[in-house]
């Protein structure tokens, strides 16, 4: 593996409508939809050097505990970017929001204790390689955070994600993809100590291709 990261255009990704839709609609969700109190558990307990994937509008950074020392966000959106680096001015951390891609990530190899992959691997183009980058920057033992949507337990809604993502899905959520699957994903890029556990999001009312979600945590191994 490479100790040096590859280079990306600064806007690796344009989404200008998406972009401007899911400002809106992600706030909302915090709000009424819980998604801040997973946000909150997201990233308890974190400290040191934390790098963000897909960092978006920034809704994480009010949830960094004061035991984070930095976060280096990146995202590759210009429209999100801007709007993270709005949030950033307000965040109780030190946040550096910068551009780039989560497969090819603008920075040195072991350089950070913790990761954090926020409902983005739903839309990288390379989820082997965006989690190559991940496991390349984190130190031996480090530990990776992810909070993700993914393929649904039940063969009628599986179903229906496949053929959306194969369809219109993508095209109308900024490349996102229902029916990846984070944690087999996670495992196979060769990160240990997997656990998780499962939610809906919304909790209740109807399900949407995008509800079924994980939260959980994994660690580079230390040799």
């Amino acid at each position: 593996m490479s100790p040096n990261p590859p280079k990306v255009p600064k806007d690796a990704v344009h989404h200008p409508l998406f972009a401007r839709f899911y400002a809106r609609f992600s706030v909302q969700a915090d709000l009424k939809g819980g998604v801040a109190e997973h946000r909150e558990a997201l990233l308890s307990g974190l400290s040191g050097r934390v790098i963000e994937i897909g960092a978006g509008n920034g809704l994480n950074f009010a949830h960094y505990p004061g035991t984070v020392s930095e976060v280096v966000a990146i995202e590759p959106e210009r429209h999100l970017r801007q709007l993270a680096t709005e949030a950033a001015l307000r965040a109780g951390v030190p946040v550096d929001v910068a551009p780039g891609a989560a497969e090819a990530l603008p920075v040195k190899s072991e350089a950070f204790d913790a990761a954090v992959a926020s409902l983005v691997l739903c839309t990288v183009r390379d989820v082997p390689r965006a989690l190559q980058e991940l496991f390349r920057v984190l130190r031996p033992g480090g530990e990776l955070r992810f909070f993700e949507h993914g393929r649904a337990p039940g063969r009628a809604m599986a179903g229906v994600q496949r053929g959306l993502d194969l369809t219109v899905w993508p095209l109308l959520f900024g490349g996102c993809h229902t029916a990846r699957e984070p944690v087999r994903a996670i495992e196979a890029a060769g990160f240990e100590d997997v656990s998780y556990r499962s939610l809906l999001i919304p909790e209740k009312g109807p399900r949407m291709p995008s509800s079924y979600c994980v939260l959980g945590s994994a660690r580079r191994p230390r040799v």
